[in-house]
Order: structure tokens, then sequence, then C-alpha cells
């Protein structure tokens, strides 16, 4: 009898203890390098593959489904707040101003000229063109200028200068002060002034003072003079004008 109880017993005890007891299945570690291959990505890394954990899954696993869980998709037009965006700003583009051609202006009474010599300094000047038309060189006296280009007053110096003077000279003509232009009429103050390039009717009113307040503004009377005659036209205030031109500003009727 008493053997019996021991059996018993001992039964008993084998049961409560196998309740007590539990087995968890073996766990797999992944290498340092995949732990950070999964954690930070990597270019052209796979994405991480499931790996076979026990019950019990672990901290490697919840990491594991932390990082294999899909990333929600973009959505269009929503920048990321964490992503930088470049915006480029607009760029203006601005027309360049007019510029005069020099070779193409035809010299007159009142242009004033660097005339340089290479080699010859007593030769090379500033020289004004005469009411006659023309500059006086030493070594060939008067050279007609009026009507001329700078290129073919140049050439003009160039052949008196080789007629028993210079084998070959070489000679440049550049403007360095166009002749005055006027202005008349109903302006602050009348008068003659200096040619600035790129001059229009406006700019020359401003100079002269503005507009008087009797001037009529919306067109002048410019007087141009060349070597095909004298010719008058009435034009906006925003038309150009040459050298030696003469700007009338009439009186406005009411």
């Amino acid at each position: 009898m008493r053997a019996f109880r021991i059996a018993i017993i001992a039964i008993i005890t084998a049961v409560a203890l196998s309740g007590c007891m539990r087995t968890t299945g073996p766990v797999a570690v992944a290498p340092q390098g995949e732990l950070d291959s999964m954690a930070y990505g990597g270019p052209g890394a796979p994405p991480p593959q499931p790996v076979a954990a026990g019950s019990g899954g672990g901290a490697i696993g919840a990491l594991r489904a932390a990082f294999a869980a899909p990333r929600p998709a973009p959505v269009p037009g929503v920048v990321a707040e964490s992503a930088p965006v470049a915006v480029a700003a607009p760029a203006a583009y601005v027309e360049p101003a007019p510029v005069r051609h020099d070779a193409a202006y035809h010299l007159d009474a009142g242009d004033k000229l660097r005339v340089v010599v290479y080699g010859q300094e007593g030769l090379t000047n500033t020289y004004a063109v005469s009411a006659g038309g023309s500059i006086t060189m030493p070594l060939i006296g008067p050279v007609m200028a009026r009507g001329r280009t700078t290129a073919g007053l140049a050439a003009e110096i160039s052949a008196k200068l080789r007629a028993g003077f210079i084998r070959e000279p070489s000679v440049a003509v550049e403007i360095e002060a166009y002749r005055p232009f006027f202005i008349l009429g109903e302006v602050a103050a009348p008068g003659q002034y200096p040619y600035v390039p790129n001059m229009t009717a406006e700019s020359a009113v401003a100079i002269a003072g503005g507009f008087s307040p009797r001037a009529r503004r919306d067109q002048v009377t410019v007087t141009h003079t060349d070597a095909s005659g004298t010719s008058r036209f009435v034009v906006s205030p925003a038309s150009p004008i040459s050298p030696g031109d003469t700007v009338l500003v009439g009186e406005r009727w009411f």
C-alpha cells in the first residue's frame, strides 16, 4: 500500500513539473552585415526575406517584421516633409540696348576726331572738323572729312602720308565727340547741347530742362541735314535723332 502511494506521488510530481516547463524553438540570429542592410538599406540590396523563427519570435523577429513591412506609396502632388525641394528662380531676359555703329556715321562740321598714326607721335592728335568740313594735320595739311566715314577718312590720310612722307603708314580714326544738336521751342532751356549716342527727341527735351507748360508733348519737328540735303520730319518724342539735328517743340492750342 505504501509503495502504491509513493508511485502515485511520483506520477503527480512528474506531471506538475512537465506543465511548468516550456520549450522554445530555435531562434535564428542574422549576421551583423545583414542587420545593417536591413536597418539602413543599400544600393541594389534585395528586400529583406523572412527568417524562420520559433513560436517566441524574439527581438530579431520583431526587427525583421518592422523592416519588412511595406512602405506607403507616395501620393502625387505631396512632397515628403524631410525631402528638400530646390525651386529654380525664373530668369528674366533683357533685350540689349541698341548700339550706334560709328562705321556707318558720316562726319561733318563740329565732330571731334582722334587720329592715330602708329609710330608717329607728332601726327597722332585730336582734330576738330572745321566749318568747311575738313581737318588740318601736320605734313599733309587739310583733309576733307565731311561726308566720309571714319574708315574713309583714315584711308584718305594714309594715301596722303604715303605720297612722299611715310612708306607704309598705319592710320586709325575714331570719334571722340559728336557734333552738338539744337533744341528750340517750348522747352525750359532751348539752345545747343552735346550729342549723346542713341539719343531720342524725348531725351533731348530732358537735357533742355523738360517741356514748358504750353508745350505740345505728343510730337516734335526734327530737321536733319546730310549729303543729300535738308529734311524736316514730324515725329513722336520716342524717335531717334542724329548729331547736328534741330529739334523743335511746338506749342499746344488748348
